[in-house]
């Protein structure tokens, strides 16, 4: 290649290409005769693949990219060589060496260098594509990651943009572009230089006087409408540059951006079909979410809170709307407008999140919080599995959005009011199985802690329609759940409602699974927690160390270390990384002495819970007191015995609850001793009342089987009777007999005889007359009949006593 010739040049190019193209032999070449025996041989052509595989492993590849710096003024010789280097790049290996011989940045440099047939454009972007795809991609931006290269990109891009027509033209601008993105995701790529360009190739959407875009128009082409989304997905990434702000807002990119946040209107003649715009459409609304933040001073002048509402307001109603849910914004939006609201959502939430009073007050003033609530509850009727995942997230947003308005603005909580706490209580009863169903149900709730934070809390009409309502049940059913990430959350909810007077008499009543208690359930979490953290405690839960009560296995192992005054340190941390410090908080307002429904175990573990803040702060001053010897400085004399003394307080407390938890420890096995003895003699009773009745039992058998037992037995009972009577009898007193003589009975009789019903035979039936005084029976049956006589029965005799 190094050769003055031309036709050697391409000849060689040719021979590379032919690797690629070559076809197969069709006849073997003829060798050689040897002496006198007749030995044929054939030589066969090297394989097309034998051929590509050595042109690797001798670094063709790398051999042609420096060739191409022989050939900068060789227009011919270097299409050739770009046409081998094309067929070249369709391997790893090859790639990887031409990257190594900087062929990124050499190819993309001469990018615009003069070519009437338009082939070396064409070759070098296919280049560039295949070293992006097929080696490293970092690598090639890096070196496409300077001024040279991206200045002849722009004008590549220009050019096409301005005086390409055929579809060929548009496809190669795109692919221009593409590239283009793709290198401005490297930050130190001076992107805001060379791409004003595109700002101005942005405005296109509205009025512009530019002399480099007056008069342009795009098509409704596919490679134009493919070019829109291109420039919507630059703008997000060129935008998180800050020195673009001012090409931003002089390319009006914001108003472009809001021409697609509207109704689509009736009758309307549009350049792109239903499907296109509204893929644009959402495409935009994601872009204004990126670049809106950016641009609070044109956002507000454009009036883009209005515009947002209102386009809200129309994705709530019922009107007639069929949207196709093709493109990727358009997910889990097919026939209805819910990727519309989604992406309208996503846009509020992010302005909200600027926390710029400006924006906010906007939006309450414009009855943003009331068209929320009521777009939730809309949602809410409007639920179905199809689309519930959409629907989880548009709800899950509605909510943040209101915390975020409500947050630090009384107002706005009052205007939250009690429609907001029914849409907050509505999810709190959410079956907590669907929280494991990975849907977003998570997300919900932490969304809506989040409200009862922002939108409740502070209010105390809100709060006490919220307590009116059970919520405070609800969120000690979620607490009971055991689930860690909503604990702390749940926890802090707790302890701020707690501030309440009305909320103590709640907690308190509440009851879960097994009737546990909520002071149960809080000493329970406490356990847990100290248990996860690996504190000290016996197997009773006693304090272990009473030096270091609270001390974590986190604690134990990190040395302390002097820190300034404005570091927070270890133990200091403690309490905020972990849920100890708010079920303390949470417990004393309770009142720790009236605590119902806790266990002898429960008790020893409140001991320490009571003393929480006496034990971290002796913990905290161990530290400063660790500190000073490290840092090698001696108090005073009086500072030094306030220290040991301050240690040796906290010491004696711990002391103090350890002799506490013993005797509630010895209090109990006492008790259980009791308990024990007196299911002991539950349980003698039962016995012996067992082995009473079983004795009754066979003297009963005995009598009914024994005719002298049976009499001995009637004898006893008799004597009985009599011992119980007065020895003399009053004057003119009547003895009435209580037993049948010559009965061998040991059962008392009754005063109560039983007589068995008369049969329906003898009185004639339900139709017969009542009167049976005057009626007489007849011999045929029937019915009774009148008789002028009544026949007096006589008596039947006295049965036989035996």
């Amino acid at each position: 290649m190094k050769i003055q010739n031309s036709e050697l040049r391409i000849q060689i190019c040719k021979c590379i290409i032919d690797f690629y193209h070559a076809e197969p032999p069709k006849k073997h070449i003829p060798g050689k005769v040897f002496n006198t025996v007749s030995v044929i041989t054939c030589y066969q052509q090297a394989s097309s693949s034998y051929k590509i595989k050595m042109a690797e492993v001798g670094g063709l590849a790398k051999t042609m990219i420096q060739s191409l710096k022989l050939l900068e003024n060789q227009l011919v010789e270097k299409l050739w060589v770009l046409k081998a280097l094309q067929h070249l790049s369709t391997s790893e290996v090859n790639c990887t060496l031409m990257v190594k011989a900087q062929a990124a940045s050499g190819i993309c440099a001469h990018l615009n260098d003069p070519d009437p047939s338009g082939q070396l454009l064409f070759r070098s972007s296919e280049i560039l594509w295949n070293l992006l795809e097929k080696s490293s991609k970092e690598e090639v931006i890096q070196q496409l990651s300077n001024l040279k290269c991206l200045l002849a990109l722009k004008e590549v891009f220009k050019n096409l943009f301005i005086r390409g027509v055929s579809h060929y033209d548009r496809q190669l601008r795109n692919d221009i572009l593409v590239i283009t993105t793709i290198i401005s995701q490297n930050p130190g790529a001076p992107m805001i230089v060379t791409f004003i360009f595109l700002f101005l190739f942005f405005s296109l959407t509205v009025k512009s006087q530019n002399p480099l875009v007056k008069g342009l128009k795009l098509s409704n082409s596919y490679e134009d409408f493919e070019l829109k989304k291109l420039l919507f997905n630059i703008i997000v990434i060129l935008c998180k540059d800050l020195s673009t702000i001012q090409l931003l807002i002089d390319g009006k990119v914001i108003l472009a951006l809001f021409t697609y946040v509207k109704r689509p209107e009736k009758h309307k003649i549009l350049e792109w079909s239903a499907a296109q715009y509204e893929e644009l459409q959402l495409h935009a609304i994601a872009t204004l979410s990126s670049v809106a933040p950016f641009l609070i001073d044109e956002y507000m002048f454009y009036n883009g809170n209005a515009q947002v509402l209102e386009f809200l307001a129309w994705c709530d109603n019922e009107d007639s709307f069929f949207s196709h849910g093709n493109s990727f914004h358009g997910a889990g939006g097919r026939g209805n407008k819910f990727a519309q609201m989604r992406y309208s959502l996503r846009l509020l939430r992010a302005m909200v999140y600027l926390e710029n009073d400006t924006i906010n007050k906007d939006l309450c003033e414009k009855g943003a919080i009331q068209q929320l609530i009521g777009i939730f509850k809309n949602t809410i009727s409007k639920y179905n599995d199809k689309e519930e995942a959409i629907l989880l997230e548009i709800q899950s947003d509605i909510l943040l959005i209101l915390s975020g308005l409500c947050e630090h603005h009384i107002p706005g909580k009052e205007i939250f009011g009690t429609g907001g706490v029914d849409i907050i209580l509505h999810v709190m009863k959410t079956d907590p199985k669907k929280l494991q169903s990975g849907l977003g149900y998570n997300v919900l709730l932490y969304s809506t802690l989040d409200s009862i934070w922002c939108c409740i809390l502070g209010c105390y009409p809100s709060e006490d329609y919220f307590l009116e309502k059970e919520g405070i049940f609800l969120l000690l059913d979620l607490l009971a759940l055991n689930q860690k990430k909503f604990c702390n959350l749940i926890l802090g909810i707790m302890v701020e409602f707690c501030d309440n007077p009305k909320t103590a008499a709640h907690v308190n009543a509440w009851r879960g699974k097994k009737d546990q208690t909520a002071a149960s359930l809080l000493i329970k979490l406490w356990r847990k927690e100290e248990k996860e953290l690996g504190v000290k405690r016996d197997k009773y839960g006693k304090i272990v160390d009473t030096k270091k009560p609270l001390f974590t296995s986190f604690q134990e192992e990190q040395k302390i270390i002097p820190l300034p005054a404005n570091c927070p340190t270890i133990a200091v941390m403690d309490v905020a990384e972990n849920i100890r410090a708010k079920i303390y908080a949470v417990l004393g307002k309770l009142d720790f002495e009236n605590l119902p429904g806790l266990s002898a175990e429960d008790f020893v573990t409140l001991c320490i819970i009571h003393r929480y803040l006496d034990f971290k702060i002796g913990e905290i001053w161990n530290e400063i007191y660790e500190e000073i010897k490290l840092e090698k400085l001696r108090p005073v004399t009086t500072d030094k015995k306030i220290l040991e003394s301050i240690t040796a307080a906290s010491e004696n407390i711990g002391k103090m609850v350890v002799s506490l938890q013993s005797e509630m420890i010895e209090s109990q096995a006492r008790q259980d001793v009791q308990n024990e003895q007196k299911v002991y003699t539950k349980i003698q009773a039962t016995h012996k009342q067992r082995e009473l009745a079983n004795k009754s039992w066979g003297n009963f058998l005995a009598r009914t089987s024994n005719a002298k037992t049976l009499k001995k037995a009637k004898r006893l009972q008799e004597k009985a009777i009599e011992s119980s009577r007065y020895g003399e009898r009053p004057p003119n007193a009547i003895f009435h007999r209580t037993d049948i003589k010559g009965l061998n009975a040991t059962v008392p009789s009754g005063g109560v005889v039983t007589v068995e019903s008369t049969p329906a035979r003898l009185v004639g039936g339900p139709l017969a007359d009542t009167d049976i005084a005057l009626k007489k029976l007849p011999i045929r049956g029937g019915a009774l009949q009148k008789v002028k006589a009544v026949k007096t029965v006589d008596e039947p005799k006295k049965s036989d006593p035996t």
